[in-house]
């Protein structure tokens, strides 16, 4: 059985593509999967990224092009009344969930149907209020939003992140070999499949030499 590390931020709207799409696409596989919040704005700082939100016409495709995913997927996909927007205080709602920075599907779903379903506020104030109502059941004892540990919880998972390479999400790990996006669920099971291609193809198509200026 293979691995999978699932690293997701909830602002994202290809993770919850992903996180819908992941079993579908891997139906009939041997494998586990472990989500990891992490903070997407964080990872793409380090990289000098402004992300899709900071070029608006790449943002305008951006929504467009989710929409039109999710209805084409047969997944429910409704955008916030505001994005990008912070998503510190999700993810510390989730990660208060956790003991050692991963969360179950539950909590992962539930968190990211928060967002993406509805068409709401994703932070409005009585939302919240329902989310942290929802996931109590869930709680680490002692832990909510606010305590250390979420908090510290959420560093350590961007830190980890961005050291195995992550430089956006949905990204998934799996015997050192990260694949990113959406579109990499494709090639994701083709490696679990045990796709020759692999044996050569991963280590030559990254071997190509830099032809700009360092």
């Amino acid at each position: 059985m293979k691995h999978i590390t699932f690293y997701l931020d909830f602002v994202s709207p290809y993770a919850w593509l992903a996180f819908e799409r992941l079993p579908e696409v891997l139906e009939g596989l041997s494998y586990s999967v472990e989500y990891r919040p992490v903070l997407l704005g964080a990872l793409l700082q380090q990289h000098g990224n402004p992300g899709p939100a900071g070029i608006l016409p790449k943002r305008d495709w951006t929504y467009r092009h989710v929409s039109w995913l999710g209805h084409a997927l047969g997944v429910p996909l409704a955008m916030p009344l505001r994005h990008p927007f912070n998503p510190l205080p999700l993810l510390r709602q989730a990660l208060a969930c956790s003991a050692d920075g991963s969360v179950n599907r539950f909590v992962a779903g539930t968190v990211l149907r928060h967002v993406w379903q509805g068409g709401h506020e994703a932070l409005d104030a009585a939302r919240l209020d329902a989310l942290a109502a929802e996931l109590a059941p869930q709680l680490q004892p002692g832990q909510d939003s606010a305590s250390a540990q979420p908090k510290a919880l959420l560093r350590a998972n961007t830190e980890a992140a961005a050291a195995r390479g992550v430089f956006g999400v949905p990204a998934f790990e799996v015997d050192g070999k990260l694949f990113w996006g959406l579109d990499g669920l494709p090639m994701l099971r083709a490696y679990l499949e045990g796709d020759a291609w692999f044996d050569t193809g991963w280590d030559a198509a990254a071997s190509v030499a830099q032809g700009l200026p360092g």
